[in-house]
């Protein structure tokens, strides 16, 4: 089935990270669009920038839409996750598919430069949506009871993954699928 993806989001990378390793990357993803380099994956929309490595400001950003198969997501995880290492900390690039018959799916995938920034960026993210949304009922002494308990769960979460030496054998992105309906707008 053909969908158009949309990835949105911005990475900061570490001093000294050159163009070639970005590309290098990046390489699954440019070669699904049979391109050889950032400046040639242009998305579909023309007010869209594409993937654009800001060398003095150390980032990458993206805001890219294509016309996509099946065989697209794994490509672009395996892209994103070799990204891990050149980024400073953790953050999160937003993919959503829309399909021809009229469904929508988002994720969110997670990149940094350990399993650790990883999953810290993911219970921030979840302490923001959960004080977002219950902000919306309850008074701040509830919301920050509720918070707390996201913040344990994600704390022995990672007790459980790490083990008793404390490492982890996770990788440097993770994908968390998102409600249907939620869309992203610029």
């Amino acid at each position: 089935m053909r969908a158009q993806v949309h990835v949105h989001g911005s990475l900061a990378l570490c001093k000294g990270v050159t163009r070639g390793q970005i590309e290098a990357a990046l390489e699954p993803w440019l070669e699904y669009l049979d391109v050889d380099s950032l400046e040639e994956a242009k998305s579909v929309e023309s007010n869209e920038p594409g993937i654009v490595f800001d060398e003095p400001n150390r980032a990458l950003d993206i805001c890219w839409s294509g016309d996509v198969g099946r065989s697209f997501h794994p490509l672009l995880e395996e892209a994103l996750h070799a990204l891990g290492p050149y980024t400073e900390y953790a953050a999160e690039i937003e993919v959503s598919l829309y399909y021809d018959n009229g469904d929508e799916e988002t994720q969110f995938v997670f990149i940094g430069p350990t399993p650790e920034a990883i999953h810290e960026a993911q219970r921030r993210r979840m302490a923001e949506d959960v004080s977002g949304l219950l902000s919306r009922h309850f008074d701040q002494n509830a919301v920050d009871e509720v918070v707390a308990v996201v913040n344990d769960l994600f704390a022995r979460d990672w007790k459980e993954k790490s083990g008793q030496d404390g490492a982890t054998k996770e990788k440097t992105t993770t994908t968390v699928p998102v409600v249907p309906g939620r869309r992203h707008l610029h």
